[in-house]
């Protein structure tokens, strides 16, 4: 890509960072106009209700704010805490979303993982449902994801204090 092919998408989206809009125009994309609002109401802390076709983008617009955030956030040296049995990250999990099924959980963690891979994010993205297994839910409490997707019988769990 140019340097002219990255300014005119920057232009487009100034509210994205550099990475973001590199990967969209990559892919011959354009950042729709919902997900740079979502970007730009979540920023002055707002809540949306996003509604939008299937196909719209609204997986990534719905993420988008926490990718961003996390990007940001991941900018800066990490500290790592001792918890007095092993060190661990201290920010802990950003974002919880809760999925009314678990194929659903998964499919957003698989859609989501395309686009932090393909931009090279230091996120981390993990599911958790009834069936994961004892040591993931151990080692997720003892280092949270930054994104945990999770179905409402496990979102209990994944609410504890440690993961917060």
């Amino acid at each position: 890509m140019t340097a002219q092919e990255l300014a005119q998408h920057t232009d487009i989206a100034p509210e994205l960072p550099e990475t973001f809009a590199r990967w969209f125009a990559q892919r011959g994309w354009t950042p729709r106009a919902h997900q740079i609002e979502l970007l730009a109401r979540a920023r002055d802390g707002r809540s949306v209700l996003l509604i939008a076709p299937t196909g719209g983008g609204k997986t990534l617009a719905g993420f988008l704010p926490s990718l961003v955030e996390l990007y940001d956030r991941n900018a800066k040296p990490r500290r790592l805490v001792s918890t007095g049995k092993e060190i661990r990250r201290s920010e802990g999990l950003h974002t919880l979303y809760i999925s009314p099924l678990k194929a659903l959980a998964v499919d957003i963690a698989r859609n989501l993982e395309t686009p932090v891979a393909e931009m090279g994010l230091p996120v981390r993205i993990e599911t958790r449902t009834g069936d994961t297994p004892t040591s993931k839910r151990q080692r997720q409490r003892r280092d949270p994801p930054d994104i945990l997707l999770t179905t409402p019988c496990t979102a209990p769990g994944s609410l504890d204090t440690s993961l917060i």
